[in-house]
C-alpha cells in the first residue's frame, strides 16, 4: 500500500511538468484556505480572492520551501498576502473588514457558542487586539494551525508567535465580558 505523496511533492512535481499535481494541493487545501477567507471577507468575496490565492500560489510555487512536507501554513501565508493587497486596495472611505464584519450567528469558541450574548463580547473583544496578535490567535484557534506555522503565514519567527499568542490570550481572558462569560461557563458545567 503506497501513501499519498506529500504537498512538497506534489509541488516539485508540478515544476516537472505534471499539471495534476498542483491540482491535487489546491484540492487537498481549498477547503481551509476558502474558509479562512471566508471568516475575515465573507463568503462571496472570498470566492473572488481564493482564485486569486491559487493563481498566485501557481505562479510563486518554485519558491516554496520544500523542507516543509505540509503546504497549508504556506497557503495561508498566500492567502495572508491577498488579503493585506485586497485591503490596501480599498477606498480610505471603505472601512477595513475585521472579525466584527462576522455572522452574528457564528461564534468560534465551541466552549461558550451556547450563549446568545458571547459572540458579539468576542467579536469585540478580538476586534480590540493588535493586528498581530489576532492574526496569530484565529491562525492557531480557528484554521488548527500550530504556533511556529502561524508564525510562518504572517512572517515572524516562532518565538514572537508564541510570545504574540500568549498576549492574545491574556488580553481576552481580561477583555470586558469575557472573564464573565468564561466563569459562567464553567459554573454551568461544575453544576451538570
Amino acid at each position: 500500500m503506497t501513501s499519498d505523496p506529500e504537498d512538497a511533492e506534489l509541488i516539485a512535481r508540478s515544476l516537472g511538468g505534471d499539471g495534476d499535481a498542483f491540482v491535487e494541493v489546491v484540492r487537498r487545501h481549498e477547503a481551509a484556505v476558502g474558509a479562512y477567507l471566508a471568516r475575515r471577507v465573507g463568503r462571496e468575496l472570498a470566492e473572488d480572492l481564493l482564485g486569486e490565492v491559487w493563481v498566485t500560489a501557481l505562479a510563486s510555487r518554485a519558491k516554496y520551501d520544500r523542507s516543509f512536507p505540509d503546504a497549508r501554513p504556506w497557503l495561508f501565508g498566500v492567502a495572508h498576502n491577498t488579503l493585506r493587497r485586497h485591503w490596501r486596495s480599498r477606498p480610505a472611505e471603505v472601512p477595513r473588514a475585521d472579525v466584527t464584519d462576522m455572522a452574528s450567528g457564528w461564534d468560534p469558541w465551541a466552549a461558550v457558542d451556547d450563549r446568545v450574548d458571547s459572540g458579539p463580547v468576542l467579536r469585540h473583544a478580538l476586534a480590540r487586539l493588535p493586528s498581530q496578535q489576532r492574526e496569530i490567535l484565529t491562525l492557531v484557534a480557528w484554521e488548527d494551525l500550530t504556533v511556529a506555522d502561524a508564525g510562518r503565514v504572517i512572517g515572524i519567527p516562532p518565538g514572537t508567535a508564541r510570545r504574540r499568542l500568549h498576549e492574545a490570550r491574556a488580553a481576552l481572558r481580561s477583555a470586558p465580558g469575557v472573564a464573565a462569560l468564561l466563569t459562567d461557563r464553567n459554573t454551568v458545567k461544575e453544576a451538570n
